[in-house]
């Protein structure tokens, strides 16, 4: 890069700003080459290295078909995380962080590391092979899955279609508000103040067992927890729903935890 004149104050200003820019444009880069995670929001998908605390929530990176352009996997990362790791930390007995969250690719062994999963946007939910018998193993292990973040009849068939290749013999069942999931730490009365998209469906929590009994995997279907634990300080959002969301969250996590 050529400048015709670098002795002035204003051509270094300009030669330093440049290069700064060019080095923020150059780490950008690195660091969205090394997370693999591709672009949410205008911004790199960075793993995080989580410390070593009791809770750690494995965001699960999975298989899909492009229904939400392959990143509804990512929606609301990492801050819906961070929030509800903070409410755990205040609210609980949980030895959590903000950053005690993770990336983890469905089709590696490491899936088998973190006995909490939350999966996104499961619509667009298209597994592997590999990832098919990973999650067949993690829920026999003991693992415990809060599926989040869809709405409508095709979303929900999407998911129940992956589900049945790994679990052919078994089928989502309607839960009620006094299954013990709801009040695991906080007693919830109510599903349908939490309500997130505006199709009028009614929200329905449902869940998959396993051979023991145990509930596996909580299913929201038309609502979308992350969406509140993200945005629950906007000064446009009820308190209450906000408030509701982080308490289920909590719920699933206590409930993974002693069950």
């Amino acid at each position: 890069m050529y400048y015709p004149c670098l002795t002035g104050h204003q051509d270094m200003r300009r030669l330093k700003f440049t290069l700064l820019g060019l080095i923020s444009v150059l780490v950008t880069v690195l660091v969205c080459a090394q997370s693999n995670f591709g672009w949410y929001r205008g911004r790199p998908i960075v793993q995080n290295e989580p410390p070593e605390t009791e809770f750690i929530a494995a965001r699960w990176h999975f298989g899909t078909n492009g229904a939400v352009d392959h990143m509804g996997w990512a929606h609301n990362y990492p801050n819906s995380d961070q929030n509800l790791n903070e409410f755990l930390d205040r609210a609980t007995r949980v030895n959590v962080e903000i950053g005690s969250y993770r990336i983890v690719e469905l089709g590696s062994e490491e899936v088998f590391d973190y006995p909490f999963a939350y999966v996104s946007e499961p619509g667009e939910m298209e597994l592997t092979e590999q990832e098919v018998r990973n999650l067949r193993e993690f829920i026999n292990r003991g693992g415990f899955v809060l599926v989040d973040d869809f709405d409508g009849p095709w979303q929900f068939e999407q998911l129940r279609s992956q589900i049945r290749r790994a679990f052919p013999d078994r089928a989502f069942v309607p839960l009620s508000i006094d299954h013990r999931v709801f009040h695991a730490q906080f007693d919830l009365d109510d599903l349908q103040g939490m309500a997130e998209y505006v199709s009028g469906e009614r929200i329905v929590y449902f869940g998959l067992f396993d051979d023991a009994g145990r509930l596996a995997i909580l299913a929201g279907h038309n609502n979308d927890l992350a969406n509140f634990w993200e945005w629950y300080n906007e000064p446009s959002r009820p308190l209450k729903p906000g408030a509701d969301a982080f308490r289920l969250g909590a719920n699933a996590v206590i409930y993974s935890m002693t069950h």
